[in-house]
């Protein structure tokens, strides 16, 4: 039985060097499930392009010409009708001071351009499914930068106040890092319990994706924030 494009995880890629595109192309083309929608050289084409195609995921490179990846992000997350999309980072540099910002504007989280494959293939599906690569050390590091920048969104305490205690301890714990499945584990609930709690404390605090979750949580005091130097 073959699968129908609307069965296939769709990405788009937005980089401006054409054979970094070719390569993510063959790679993700390659992969079960998966399938390119479309390729941009630009934020501004990257933006069309999403409107157009209604990728899963969008990998995004963060220096382009032109309209960069941060503005891009921040246009496709303003985007109601992109509601379901997901913006992966790209970045050549691990300490890129736009992934903060990406971050903070509600990027799902990033990637270094030279990670192993199976990790990008991995971290597409990680982010289409609404969950963030918030686990390694230097995201937590980032994170830890971001809650302290001035205009990282807060919320008030009547909006937290809102939260049940069952949603307080979830978002604490995708906060740490914990996947779905590490949640489900760990309270011994089920994954769909998870993503039920998760996907309502998102719409009371206002957060777009997992990644803001994390970034208010730690903002609000809800968890506390993790040690930059580890």
């Amino acid at each position: 039985m073959t699968s129908t494009d609307d069965d296939l995880l769709r990405v788009l890629i937005a980089d401006d060097e054409a054979l970094v595109r070719g390569g993510f192309r063959v790679l993700i083309d390659a992969e079960p499930g998966m399938t390119v929608v479309g390729e941009a050289g630009d934020g501004a084409a990257a933006v069309a392009l999403a409107r157009r195609t209604r990728p899963h995921v969008v990998l995004m490179d963060i220096r382009m010409p032109g309209v960069d990846g941060l503005a891009a992000t921040r246009e496709i997350i303003a985007d109601p009708e992109l509601a379901g999309v997901h913006v992966l980072v790209l970045t050549t540099f691990d300490h890129d001071e736009y992934v903060i910002e990406a971050l903070g504007v509600g990027a799902a989280g990033f990637l270094v351009k030279n990670t192993e494959p199976r990790q990008l293939l991995h971290g597409i599906r990680v982010v289409a499914g609404g969950e963030a690569l918030l686990s390694p050390g230097l995201t937590r590091r980032l994170v830890a930068r971001l809650v302290d920048r001035p205009g990282t969104p807060r919320v008030d305490h009547a909006v937290l106040d809102q939260l049940t205690a069952r949603e307080r301890e979830i978002v604490g714990l995708v906060a740490q890092g914990l996947s779905n499945e590490d949640i489900a584990d760990a309270l011994t609930i089920s994954r769909a319990t998870v993503r039920t709690h998760i996907g309502r404390a998102m719409v009371k605090v206002g957060a777009h994706d997992r990644a803001q979750l994390v970034v208010i949580a730690y903002q609000n005091h809800l968890v506390a924030p993790p040690d930059p130097s580890t």
